[in-house]
């Protein structure tokens, strides 16, 4: 049967090779742009577009993806999808268009979420292993507040923080190993004096660049478009509402070009007022809310689930992945009973020192990132997973 097929519509074309692939917009294009394609093992892809949006492909759309990057145009790439999966040449084609119109309108609209699942059939996100992590969230300091205090058990647990040459080559290590997408996390990551430069060395390298921070340091508007100029694609606030500061900073913050969502805990100062919070926070022109707790009750999981559903009324987007800052806790106490479904798999996480952990809160350590060989700590998190 298949030596008829190859008969009547010629032999498919040879598998596409797992790897990274790069494609610069010609100069004079009339929208520039730059994509980066990673082709898992299996086939599936994550497309990387302007170094800020990362998409999510199934095969078929990795596929059109990987025509459109080895530069190939509408008709051609269509041609060679409709061979690799014997489709229609009319469904390829009208699939290309679909992909190519999607990149450019990422591509020309800065202020979009930069985690994006994408494909001709949607995946289920995390639900394969793949040859790296989507994501590394790098706690650059446990420093939580302005006189750089450390809670004592964050002393017993890391010895040294690592300096800026030594964070550039964990954004080295990451690159090359894959990892499209890198969060600025602590403690507070503003109390870094070299922030600006990791954010610049990551856009330098073509990564996706978040930060996670209580926001009071974004009031200053030079501060702000310092990290916009060194290509910083998203933020995540986490609200001290009483805070002067951390408001200012989220308002200065939803006026810039840098997409902004923000966190908030539902605690027991403030779970009775959470509606109130949530509709503020709409009006503000917060697009999208990660939500936890700090409390496992049932009446508090009430509340997180209906402050979810509120969220969802006003039209926010769910963040449900991302790692949060911790101030009012240490962030080194925190130990989770339900480990997140991309723990170890879709991120990891790495402390001040370079130690590697599956995710925040599980301290279970998977090596060095500057002492062991990526290989050995990427097989130990896959094996527990």
């Amino acid at each position: 049967m298949a030596f008829i097929l190859d008969k009547l519509f010629g032999a498919p074309p040879e598998p596409i090779q797992p790897g990274v692939y790069h494609y610069q917009a010609p100069p004079d294009s009339t929208i520039p742009y730059r994509l980066h394609l990673r082709i898992e093992q299996d086939g599936q892809g994550l497309l990387i577009v302007n170094a800020a949006t990362v998409l999510h492909l199934n095969q078929t759309a990795a596929a059109h993806a990987y025509e459109i990057v080895q530069g190939q145009d509408t008709k051609s790439a269509a041609r060679t999808v409709s061979r690799r999966y014997r489709v229609s040449k009319q469904e390829s084609e009208h699939d290309q268009e679909t992909i190519r119109q999607r990149i450019v309108t990422l591509a020309t609209f800065p202020d979009v979420d930069p985690v994006t699942f994408l494909g001709l059939d949607r995946n289920e996100p995390y639900a394969h292993l793949p040859s790296a992590p989507y994501r590394l969230d790098l706690a650059l300091t446990y420093e939580l507040d302005p006189d750089g205090i450390l809670d004592s058990l964050a002393r017993q647990r890391v010895d040294r923080v690592l300096s800026t040459e030594e964070w550039k080559r964990v954004l080295d290590l990451a690159w090359d190993a894959g990892i499209p997408h890198v969060v600025f996390t602590g403690g507070e990551p503003t109390r870094r004096s070299d922030l600006v430069a990791l954010i610049q060395h990551a856009e330098d390298l073509g990564q996706v660049t978040g930060v996670l921070t209580q926001a009071q340091r974004l009031a200053d508007p030079d501060y702000l478009e310092q990290l916009a100029q060194a290509g910083l694609d998203h933020l995540l606030v986490v609200l001290l509402p009483e805070d002067t500061k951390s408001r200012e900073g989220l308002k200065q913050a939803l006026a810039s070009d840098i997409f902004t969502a923000v966190h908030l805990t539902i605690s027991n100062t403030n779970w009775e007022d959470i509606d109130r919070q949530l509709h503020l926070l709409e009006g503000m022109g917060v697009p999208a809310i990660s939500l936890s707790s700090t409390d496992s009750s049932p009446e508090y999981i009430r509340v997180l689930e209906q402050a979810r559903e509120m969220a969802a009324q006003l039209e926010m987007d769910l963040i449900w992945d991302i790692t949060a800052p911790y101030s009012s806790s240490n962030p080194i106490a925190i130990e989770l009973e339900d480990v997140p479904q991309g723990a170890g798999r879709a991120w990891l996480y790495i402390e001040p020192d370079g130690d590697v952990l599956p995710t925040q809160g599980i301290n279970e350590i998977l090596g060095n990132i500057l002492r062991d060989p990526w290989e050995d700590i990427w097989q130990k998190a896959c094996s527990r997973s």
